[in-house]
């Protein structure tokens, strides 16, 4: 008899989640992690100390710029760095020991430690052997690295050491345009570091939509970052206190060298398997190094394998879909993703979301679309706020008005764009969310313009 019905390796958003969706279909769970905190990347070292951070600069900058705009006259703020550091190792600790509280709650067991497979039906966690008639590997993923770059994670960093940096760098170089290095990038921005950003490409945030990524590119250099595009990075030479990054110009090959106090590498991220026993437990493995499954399914009948171990995008949100379809499958239920529509969001203010087609990936797909626009700037409540900067853009199916792409740059942006995901996931049209009454006045009005603006035209354009 197995020990468990199911066996999550990994203690992130796609692994806790997947755990705990077992356990609630009645399945006798456990979860492997091998941190001292559960959560994974994102809550320790991602996604939730990175929002802290944003969240604290942005206040920072609310109190040098826009007080004295609103009458609120006073000495702006100084900086305690360090006391920054903790308020954002405070949050960890509460999201950490939320999900911690949940695995109890929900009778999830926690194999404290790293998992491997030895066979199929087997985890070996440190000494000891358990079996499970299904295995699901959700470890994750780890930033990835250049050829001539080495991590040191004092002066040559990734996004784990760029949150915990000892003092705040005079000057910061960010190598990737991604959101990874754009959401950091502002933070030091704020905080009064001179930030460069060096990305290899003639555009910022790769693959969103070509109107975000100009307006973007151009907010984020009022807010005083530099960026040096089409640049391919030789190497870092890094010293104890600098670091030199050498580059060529894709555009004339010419060599150029930049100095840094830290050097940022936000150049993407790539699976973590390593140490899993993968190859000598038969898992199938794609060209990237991913996991090949099929609706979650390994090659290896009870082993299955979800979020940033598999295809598609790296997010938290698509890992914790994930988690529950795997569950939910194992438990002989219909488990369901739409890969369709899962927005994608970068916390800078302002803020960006997408979900859905752009509009190149529709002119070649050959599909016939109409635009809807609206900026900010039209909208009653962006202005009181000192956020008229952005616009949200609606793409639509011409002959069906279907909504296809949503894209938004601006105030609370990710909260905005799941008016779109609810209405795509419903096959709704550009006229459903423009006759539907959004409250007044809310940042939400600029959707509903926006798809007004697929018909006979917003109001207050």
């Amino acid at each position: 008899m197995a020990d468990y019905d199911v066996i999550v390796i990994g203690g992130g958003p796609g692994g806790y989640v997947c755990a705990i969706r077992c356990a609630q279909l009645g399945l006798k769970t456990a979860c492997v992690e091998g941190r001292e905190t559960l959560g994974g990347t994102c809550l320790n070292v991602g996604c939730i100390p990175s929002k802290a951070l944003l969240h604290a600069s942005h206040s920072l900058h609310e109190a040098e710029h826009n007080f004295a705009k609103m009458g609120l006259k006073g000495k702006s703020p100084s900086v305690d760095w360090k006391e920054m550091l903790a308020y954002k190792d405070d949050v960890i600790g509460q999201n950490t020991k939320g999900i911690e509280f949940l695995f109890k709650k929900n009778k999830v067991d926690w194999l404290k430690g790293w998992g491997s497979i030895p066979a199929a039906g087997q985890v070996k966690v440190g000494d000891e052997v358990h079996n499970a008639k299904h295995i699901v590997i959700a470890s994750g993923s780890e930033p990835s690295s250049l050829p001539g770059v080495e991590v040191d994670e004092k002066v040559v960093v990734t996004s784990t050491g760029a949150l915990e940096l000892p003092k705040i760098p005079r000057k910061m170089i960010v190598i990737g345009a991604g959101v990874i290095g754009l959401e950091m990038g502002s933070v030091y921005a704020r905080l009064g570091s001179e930030v460069t950003v060096v990305e290899f490409l003639d555009d910022i945030t790769p693959g969103m939509d070509k109107d975000i990524q100009k307006t973007f590119q151009r907010t984020l250099k009022k807010q005083g970052l530099n960026f040096i595009m089409g640049a391919a990075v030789q190497n870092v030479d890094a010293k104890k206190t600098k670091a030199t990054v050498n580059y060529k110009l894709r555009k004339d090959d010419s060599e150029h060298a930049i100095d840094a106090d830290v050097v940022l590498v936000a150049t993407g991220r790539r699976p973590f398997v390593d140490g899993l026993g993968l190859e000598a437990a038969g898992v199938k493995m794609t060209e990237r190094g991913q996991i090949a499954t099929d609706h979650w399914k390994t090659s290896v009948p009870g082993i299955w394998a979800i979020g940033d171990v598999t295809e598609g995008p790296m997010l938290a949100h698509k890992a914790e879909d994930e988690g529950m379809a795997a569950a939910e499958s194992i438990a002989g239920q219909a488990g369901h993703v739409n890969y369709d529509v899962i927005p994608g969001v970068i916390y800078t203010s302002p803020e960006v979301a997408s979900v859905g087609k752009t509009e190149q990936e529709l002119k070649e797909a050959g599909v016939d679309y109409k635009v809807g626009k609206f900026s900010f700037m039209g909208n009653g409540r962006a202005k009181a706020v000192f956020m008229g900067d952005g616009f949200v853009k609606i793409l639509a199916d011409k002959a069906t008005d279907r909504v296809l792409g949503v894209h938004i740059m601006g105030p609370t942006a990710g909260e905005l764009i799941h008016e779109a995901c609810v209405l795509m996931e419903y096959g709704g049209s550009a006229e459903d969310l423009a006759r539907t009454c959004h409250a007044h006045p809310t940042f939400s009005e600029a959707v509903r313009e926006a798809a007004l603006a697929c018909g006979d035209g917003a109001i207050h354009a």
